[in-house]
This record gives C-alpha cells, structure tokens and sequence, in this order.
C-alpha cells in the first residue's frame, strides 16, 4: 500500500502551489466536461467539442471551488474529527487528478461512438475514435485560458480591497464589495463599450468589403425584369454581393417552359442593396418604383421576402416559387445589414424586425392601391433570421391573416415571438418540434413533407406554414437551455435526433451554441438545410390552382437539376 506521506514534498508542493487548482474543482470540472461529451443536435468534430469542452471544464471548476469553499467555512472548521492532515489531502487531490482524467477518457470513447450515432442519423461520415481523443487537450486548453483569466480578474479585485483597507481604514467586507463592484463595472464597460462595439464596427467594415464583391460566374442580367439590369433604376454594382446573387440566378422563361410543358413568363426580381439609395426610406421607394417599372402588380403573385443580415435569399425558395407560378410571379427583397444572420442576431436582432416591417408595409401600401379584382397575391416568404425579420411586419396572428394571403417561415430562430406564442399553446399531447395549434385551423408545423398534411380536415385561407427540422439547432436554442430543459428535449425525438442526447445545465446550451456554427453544413433534410422542403411548402400555403402531387416531383426534379449544374448559392 502506497504511503500518503510519500506523495507530499517539496517538488509536488511547489507543483500544486504553481498551479493553485482547487481539487474538488477539478472533480466538478471533470464531470462537466464528460456532460459535455454527451451528443447534440449535429455531429461534432474535434475541434468543436474541444472549445465546448474546455468552456464546460472551466464552469464545473467554478462550481467546484464555490462548493469547496463552502465546506471548508461551514463543514471542516465545525467538525475537528474530519481527516485533514496533509500526507492524506495531498493522496486525495492526486487520486481526484488521476481519476478526473481516466474518466474523461473513457468518456471520449463512447463519445466517438455517439458522435459515429449522430452522424448515421445525417447520412454524413462518422469520427474516429482515435482523432476524437484529441479533444481533451484543446478542451484543457480553453479551460486554463477561463481559470486563468478568472484569477486575474480575482487579484485585481483583492488589490484593490488591500489599497481600500490601507489607505480608507475600511472592513474587508467593505473593501471587497467595492472591489468587485469596480470590476464588474470596468469589465461591462471594456466588453460592452470596446470589444463588443469595436468588433462589431470591425467586422460590420469587413463584410462591407466584401459586399462589395461579385461571386464568380454572375454577371449583370440583361432581362428587364430583373433589378440591375440596364433598364433598373437599382444599379448593378449597388445590390452588394448577395443582392446581384439573387437578380442574376434563377430559372428564365425558357426553363420554366421546358419543365412545365407550358407558356411561361420572365420571373421578376426586384432587390435593392444598401448602396442603392442613401437611406431606408429612399431605398424602399427604389423598390416600389422597381414594382411598377417591372409589371409586379399584374403577376399572379407578389412574394415580399424579408432577408437575413447579408441580404441573402435562398436561391432554391426563389426558383421553387417561381416553378410554382411558371414565371407568373414577383419577388422583392432589400438588404439591411452587411453582417452575416449570425452576428445580426447576436448583436441587432430588433433591426431586422423593424426592416422587415418597413418593407412589407411599404410593398403593402402600394399594392393596396391596385383594383381588388386584379392585383397579385401578396405573401411572405422568410428563412431563418428572414422569418424573425418577416414576423417583426406583424402584432399578432389576426393581423398577420388580415394583411398578406399567405406566409411560409422555414427554420425559424427559438426566439422569434409569434413562433414562441404559438408553440407555447400549441394543442395538448402534441410535441414542441412538430405542434399542433387550433388543430392545424390557421397555422401548422411540419419537420418534412409528410408533414404539412398533419392536423384537420380544414385549413383555412390565408395558411400559415412553419417548417422545422428537429434537428436543426436555429430552432432549438435558447438561453433558457442554461438552467432549464426544454419540453423538445424529454418528449419522443423527432427523426433526425438521437434519443441519447439528454439536457445538463449549463452544458446543453453550450452544445447547441456550437452546432449553430455548422447548423447548414449537414444534408439536405437535416439541421438548418431544407433542400427542397421549400417547395413542398410553397405549394401548401400558396395553392396554386390545379396544381396536382406529379408537379410537385417535376418541379422538385428541375429544381435538383438547376441546383446541381448552378451549384447551391452559399
């Protein structure tokens, strides 16, 4: 048997008195770290799980040292008889290390193997259980990077208490309260007011630039139905990136007529780019003037889509809808940010609210002023940050139904009010990812195509669809995973999830963060990918008159083609 004496000298001493690690932090911070080891939502690389990992780590030895101390003050000084003698101290935090690290280990292994799970589940290639293994010193990296940065912030905190205390003759409680309150506020204050802000006009100048770009292979349509072209009063080099991306893709009249076997008309497209006028308001008038330079009030329909933060429209819902209507329709779009949906809704969430408010109400009024017997179908379509930026046009569901004749959301962001609402009361006994509201009456939820059909016999006009993969983490998160878990989480998986993905707290919120990094890097039909799921819900909502199941699979059948010569727009 091991004497403990033997483990306490002047090498090991020194070593933990560098070091200064709260053994049972490290026991918490282990036990953190194999919560963090527990699958997600999307497959995860080593690289990912490493940062989730370390930030894990370091929130467990928080707790832990906050417990040790509290057992120290309150336990071990009432109760002499506890075993504290150094030689047997020294033996325990050697066998917490010892141990912490063997169970992460073998957490890592069946981590590798759930991973491989997930994977299956997304039809995507699986870890190695051998690289996966190199998670845990990227994982102690980032941890020691927090402890560090912590104990930083902590001496300076007791400096200034010792300045106070000598100098002011006040209390240590005393001291130290405004030690930490000075802190805390300098720290708000260099967050806020310089990291926060300075990278956010960093990065807000970076992407300006590259709005500034053109994407290789488009050029400047020559169809005077299109925005930028040279009939346009929206000037091509002014759309920015995404904006000429959307006015010269897509399917034209001869396409359209070769996949439906019928006359079909020039699709038009009118966008305008944060260049394109000084203002917002200057721009929105850019667009009506587009609209009525381009016919858009004599289409069949008229689609207002409101962007995510670079000014992206998902080039497959355009060409969807436009096979839908063969070319009989209009699409609007305005770009108000020059930051990726991300960043926009991190850092200007209620901006791309009030931009899409102002472009369905200005769209709105003008097309009111058409003869009720002629003028188009007026709908919204919306993606992602797209469908928070389309909700922010509507109070409520009754003023949504009394303004537009239809709406399709896909992926909507966890934080999107009328979605929350909905969900929320949704039909009891029904699942938070695929809810039944009204029995389907007015609004419905579906994860695919078989979806859509779910809930009653009556669906009545204007619909509302709402499509949603279970998986799909712009959906799923929520700072409220931090401390609670959330009904989608202990109801039966949906069809992409795996049943061993469980909620921790503090844990759960870290992984889903990470999968939103790669929350579209997945297949079609998973996480926040929808392929032409789109297309599916466009026919549902909009109705398109004899509009039979076989025009569905053929323009399902274009639409693969086009995308597989064209190459998805990213």
């Amino acid at each position: 048997m091991i004497d403990p004496a033997r483990l306490h000298g002047p090498i090991l001493d020194s070593t933990w008195d560098i070091l200064r690690l709260d053994f049972l932090g490290i026991a918490f911070g282990a036990l953190f770290f194999c919560w963090s080891l527990t699958p997600s939502l999307l497959p995860r690389d080593w690289l990912f799980q490493g940062i989730i990992g370390g930030i894990d780590a370091a929130i467990g030895y928080a707790i832990g040292t906050v417990v040790s101390a509290l057992a120290r003050r309150y336990v071990l000084r009432r109760y002499t008889w506890w075993p504290v003698r150094e030689p047997w101290a020294t033996a325990g935090k050697a066998f917490v290390v010892v141990t912490s690290a063997l169970v992460s280990l073998v957490m890592l292994v069946y981590s590798a193997g759930w991973q491989r799970e997930i994977a299956r589940l997304m039809d995507v290639e699986g870890t190695t259980t051998s690289g996966y293994i190199r998670t845990i010193a990227l994982s102690a990296l980032v941890a020691a990077t927090l402890v560090a940065l912590w104990r930083v912030l902590r001496d300076i905190v007791r400096w200034i208490a010792g300045r106070l205390i000598r100098t002011l003759r006040l209390s240590v409680p005393v001291a130290t309260t405004i030690g930490v309150v000075v802190v805390v506020v300098l720290s708000l204050l260099l967050v806020d007011g310089i990291l926060l802000r300075g990278t956010y006009s960093a990065v807000n100048s970076a992407f300006s630039l590259e709005n500034d770009g053109t994407q290789e292979g488009i050029e400047q349509p020559s169809s005077p139905e299109k925005s930028g072209s040279p009939d346009s009063l929206a000037p091509w080099d002014t759309l920015g990136l995404q904006g000429r991306n959307f006015v010269a893709r897509g399917l034209d009249s001869t396409r359209l007529e070769q996949s439906s076997g019928k006359p079909a008309k020039e699709p038009i497209r009118v966008y305008a780019g944060l260049e394109t006028a000084e203002d917002t308001d200057a721009r929105l008038d850019v667009v009506v003037k587009e609209l009525e330079r381009t016919g858009a009030f004599q289409r069949e329909v008229l689609v207002v889509i409101p962007t995510t933060g670079t000014g992206w429209v998902n080039p497959t819902a355009a060409e969807a809808i436009e096979l839908v209507h063969n070319g009989d329709s209009a699409l609007v779009a305005a770009q108000y940010s020059y930051l990726p949906s991300w960043i926009s809704f991190l850092a200007d969430r209620d901006k791309a609210a009030e931009a899409g408010r102002r472009l369905v109400d200005k769209v709105r009024d003008r097309w009111l002023q058409e003869p009720v017997e002629t003028r188009p179908k007026l709908m919204v379509y919306g993606e992602s940050l797209g469908t928070q930026a389309g909700e922010g046009a509507f109070a409520n569901l009754a003023e949504l139904r009394a303004k537009v004749d239809g709406v399709l959301w896909v992926g909507p962001p966890n934080s999107n009010p009328l979605w929350r609402s909905l969900v929320e009361r949704r039909d009891p006994g029904t699942r938070e990812i695929d809810p039944t509201y009204a029995d389907g009456l007015v609004v419905r939820f579906a994860n695919d195509a078989a979806g859509i059909g779910r809930g009653g016999d009556t669906w009545l006009t204007p619909r509302v669809l709402y499509v949603q993969h279970p998986s799909d983490p712009v959906v799923w998160w929520s700072p409220d995973l931090l401390f609670n878990r959330p009904d989608w989480l202990h109801e039966v998986p949906g069809y992409d999830r795996t049943p061993s993905m469980k909620w921790f707290p503090f844990v759960t919120f870290w992984q889903v963060s990470a999968d939103l990094a790669n929350a579209a890097g997945v297949p079609d039909g998973h996480g926040h990918n929808y392929g032409t799921l789109v297309l599916d819900g466009w026919v549902s909502v909009a109705q398109p008159e004899g509009w039979t199941p076989d025009d569905t699979e053929r323009a399902r059948a274009t639409l693969d083609a086009y995308r597989d010569t064209e190459g998805p727009e990213k």
